[in-house]
């Protein structure tokens, strides 16, 4: 079980910090323990879901340490481009949901090493696939801020200083 002030990864939409755990009733009247949650980035939804909906995936994010190895990691990571439209956006997307950091960064670089050999030959990468970057770039980039303590306009240049 979380606690107040812990960050989460909350159902593969980012980072939230549970800011309260209460009870409440119900829609069959009955006592239910709740996360009440807001985005650490972005729009200040409250989101309150019960702290045991198996429905909804939630994690911890990644510790200091975690992400620093991950970041180390990047230049390794291999990619997984898959030629067949249809099947590579099923796979992605799956990735995309399983909420997993290292599958984030493996999209990413998939994705962005596709975008720079099609703009090699004057192509462009379907907008599934950007769509599918964009929001693996938006999670990891926050998890990354979140576990660095850094701000999240500089994550991209942190990236960089590992990758090259």
């Amino acid at each position: 079980m979380f606690k107040v002030n812990d960050y989460v990864i909350y159902n593969s939409m980012g980072v939230y910090k549970i800011i309260d755990i209460r009870k409440e009733k119900d829609i069959n009247d009955e006592e239910t323990e709740y996360y009440i949650m807001q985005p650490v980035y972005g729009n200040n939804l409250t989101i309150k879901t019960p702290v045991d909906n198996t429905k909804i995936f939630m994690r911890e994010i990644l510790d200091k340490d975690d992400a620093m190895s991950l970041l180390e990691s990047l230049p390794e990571q291999e990619t997984i481009w898959i030629e067949d439209d249809r099947r590579r956006n099923e796979t992605f997307k799956t990735a995309l949901k399983e909420g997993d950091s290292e599958k984030w960064a493996q999209l990413i670089k998939t994705i962005y090493l596709e975008k720079e050999r099609k703009a090699c030959i004057g192509k462009k990468l379907m907008k599934a696939d950007e769509e599918i970057m964009k929001a693996a770039e938006k999670n990891l980039y926050e998890e990354f801020a979140t576990a660095l303590e850094i701000p999240i306009e500089n994550v991209v240049s942190v990236i960089m200083e590992h990758v090259s």
